[in-house]
């Protein structure tokens, strides 16, 4: 597709630590577009982000006009995509959505291509597609083929989240505390609730009535909707002072039987896994070693034998790639894959 017919790409959020990422995603993977418009809010307006080795200036969102707009990229925060994706989907421009803002509606998608890449057919109900939380997204995608094969009926899952999935403040934090402990400085608490700085906080998102944090409750409701509602989810989040990278401890049971040699031969063949499971020193994955990578990395695979049909295991993975930027370009290619778009500027030259 030349550039002439490519598709006009709007970024919400361009100044992010996503906003960023997905900008030099749509750049690494080619994607065919004609324009790529950065936007952010009126503050931001007339900084430059980086599109492979070109600079472009950044826009404010509330001055932009999407009508001639094929596809709009956003991680600018739920309360923005609340209010503006609705306007934006009304011009008929595609919004992919990082936030948490329309996940859990019965009729917008909530989508990892590699998992239910047939959710995408109802796009147009909205125009609003959901990108999944960031430790969902992994999860999902080692839990499905093991499902398919076995078929899960509960999870318990451990989550060791890096800061940067907080924002770029929160990483920003990190750095200053850790160096405040070895100059021996006050320690400064700006956006954590507790010392970020070699501790580790059981804590993420806001708490709800019956003790869970909301983060908690995001991988219980986007498991069942991406997967399958029968599923059984328990979670606990926790915060670890870790800059780039989530890691979860899973622990899996199942219907039927199912070997840890069946699980590793099932999940080396699933798209976007990688196993890494030699059981030796250093014999697996971890968040400082999968930054900047694509996949979501499985090591430490075995049998749980504290349940009858059970598995225990260890997922890594990028928050910043496939966590968020990477899965959003993912679902707009997807939506080209399957010829469910076709760019504005094409219709007009016809």
């Amino acid at each position: 597709m030349s550039a002439a017919t490519g598709f006009k790409i709007a970024v919400v959020g361009a100044t992010g630590n996503v906003g960023r990422e997905m900008l030099t995603i749509l750049e690494e993977r080619g994607f065919p577009a004609a324009a790529i418009i950065p936007l952010a809010s009126r503050r931001s307006q007339g900084k430059e982000v980086s599109y492979g080795d070109k600079s472009l200036k950044v826009r404010a969102l509330e001055n932009y006009d999407f009508t001639d707009t094929d596809i709009c990229l956003m991680s600018a925060g739920s309360k923005i995509a609340q209010e503006w994706a609705p306007k934006i989907a009304g011009m008929r421009c595609v919004v992919i959505d990082n936030s948490s803002a329309w996940r859990y509606h019965a009729d917008v998608p909530l989508i990892v291509p590699e998992v239910n890449p047939e959710a995408i057919e109802n796009f147009n109900r909205r125009y609003i597609i959901a990108n999944p939380n960031c430790s969902t997204v992994q999860l999902v995608m080692a839990l499905k083929p093991l499902h398919m094969a076995a078929t899960i009926t509960r999870v318990v899952v451990a989550t060791y989240q890096s800061v940067s999935g907080a924002g770029k403040a929160a990483m920003d934090e990190l750095f200053e505390q850790s160096r405040a402990v070895f100059v021996a400085d006050p320690i400064e608490r700006k956006i954590f609730t507790k010392r970020i700085a070699f501790n580790l906080i059981p804590h993420i998102d806001s708490f709800m009535e019956d003790g869970s944090t909301r983060e908690e409750w995001k991988l219980n409701a986007e498991t069942k909707k991406i997967l399958d509602p029968k599923i059984k989810v328990a979670a606990t989040a926790v915060r670890v002072p870790v800059f780039i990278g989530h890691g979860e401890a899973v622990n899996a049971e199942f219907a039927r039987p199912i070997s840890a040699e069946k699980a590793r031969e099932l999940l080396r063949h699933a798209p976007g896994l990688m196993v890494v499971d030699k059981r030796e020193d250093g014999g697996y994955a971890t968040p400082y070693e999968i930054a900047g990578e694509d996949a979501a990395y499985i090591s430490r695979l075995r049998e749980d034998s504290s349940v009858e049909n059970g598995l225990a295991f260890w997922i890594v993975a990028d928050n910043l790639r496939k966590g968020a930027a990477l899965n959003a370009v993912q679902i707009a290619e997807l939506l080209l894959a399957r010829n469910l778009l076709r760019p504005k500027a094409a219709g007009k030259q016809a």
